[in-house]
C-alpha cells in the first residue's frame, strides 16, 4: 500500500470539500442568506474540517494530525447541529438537510477511521 503524499489524497478531504461546496451553495440562496450569524458560521464550520485535515497532515506528526483530526471531526458535529438550526428555521426542506446531514455524518465516519489508523500506526511502533 502506497504512503498518501497529499493531504488532496484522502477521501474525508475530499468528501469534506463537495460539502463545504453543498453549505455554500445552501446558504447562497433565499432567507438562508440574509441570516449572517448562521451562514457564516456553518458556512466557517464546514471550512474548518477540511482544513484541519490539511493542516494536520502537513505537520507531518502523528500527535499533531491526531490533534487536528480530532478538531476536524468535532466541526463535522457543528455542521450537523448547524444543519437543524437552519431546518428549524425554514431555510431548508427535509430533502436538502437530510442530504446534507448524511454528507457531514460520512465525512465524521471518514475522520474517525484516519484517528484509528493514526493511533494503530502509534502502536505499531511501540
Amino acid at each position: 500500500m502506497s504512503r498518501i503524499q497529499r493531504f488532496e489524497d484522502f477521501i474525508a478531504w475530499q468528501k469534506a470539500r463537495r460539502l463545504t461546496d453543498a453549505i455554500y451553495r445552501v446558504t447562497r440562496e433565499g432567507r438562508f442568506a440574509r441570516d449572517f450569524g448562521l451562514c457564516d458560521q456553518i458556512r466557517r464550520a464546514s471550512v474548518s474540517i477540511m482544513s484541519n485535515i490539511a493542516e494536520g497532515f502537513e505537520r507531518d506528526g502523528e500527535n499533531e494530525f491526531f490533534r487536528y483530526l480530532t478538531i476536524a471531526k468535532a466541526s463535522c458535529a457543528e455542521v450537523r447541529s448547524q444543519l437543524y438550526v437552519a431546518l428549524d428555521a425554514g431555510y431548508m426542506d427535509d430533502v436538502v438537510f437530510g442530504d446534507l446531514y448524511a454528507q457531514a455524518e460520512e465525512v465524521g465516519r471518514l475522520i474517525a477511521g484516519l484517528r484509528n489508523s493514526v493511533v494503530k500506526r502509534r502502536t505499531e511502533k511501540e
